[in-house]
């Protein structure tokens, strides 16, 4: 009847074997060529699928990067509280320096209360002034910190501090000066000695 002998010693039947395969047989042939209308609607369905996701991808946009996030260390801005400055490891350093040594006459307040710039005549500029540091070349400022303000030809009341500080943390409290300094600090395009003959 459908092509499939009956087995031998039963009543006309397929036998244990023959009835599995015939079941299985008959559920592969008709459950796949059942859906076979609905072929080009699902494989459709899976291309705009595809494509849909595909097209849903954006390229992530560029950000802005945060300063801070990779800045070693950072200082509040002294004239604007909002703002924070963001310091790599030398500036870092110098910061360290700075306030270990330098606040005292530099800052108007310092981390234990009132500085002694008002006490001194003349008052030392301080540290963030970028309208008096920005002019002065590093050169001049590892003098005036390694030497003293006599031996360059300022204040005697600023002490020379080369046999106390390393020249790495001299350059590191120039680096933080400049980059804490108000106005901005901008490099000369072509550095050059600070002393010249004339």
């Amino acid at each position: 009847m459908n092509g499939l002998a009956p087995s031998k010693g039963g009543k006309g039947g397929y036998g244990k074997m023959g009835k599995w395969f015939q079941f299985s047989f008959q559920r592969f042939r008709f459950f796949p060529f059942s859906l076979f209308p609905f072929f080009p609607l699902l494989s459709a369905l899976l291309i705009c699928g595809c494509l849909t996701l595909a097209g849903c991808h954006k390229k992530p946009a560029a950000t802005t990067s945060d300063p801070l996030l990779n800045a070693y260390d950072a200082e509040p801005d002294w004239n604007e509280a909002q703002r924070t400055i963001p310091l790599n490891y030398q500036q870092a350093q110098g910061k360290r320096v700075f306030y270990r040594n330098c606040v005292w006459c530099h800052a108007d307040a310092t981390p234990a209360g009132p500085s002694n710039r008002s006490n001194l005549t003349p008052n030392p500029p301080l540290f963030n002034d970028g309208t008096t540091l920005n002019d002065a070349s590093d050169e001049f400022m590892q003098n005036i910190i390694t030497l003293g303000g006599s031996a360059m030809g300022k204040s005697a009341m600023m002490p020379p501090w080369g046999r106390t500080l390393t020249q790495n943390e001299v350059r590191a409290v120039i680096a933080y000066a400049r980059a804490i300094a108000q106005p901005p600090y901008k490099p000369p395009a072509r550095p050059g000695p600070q002393y010249s003959v004339k």
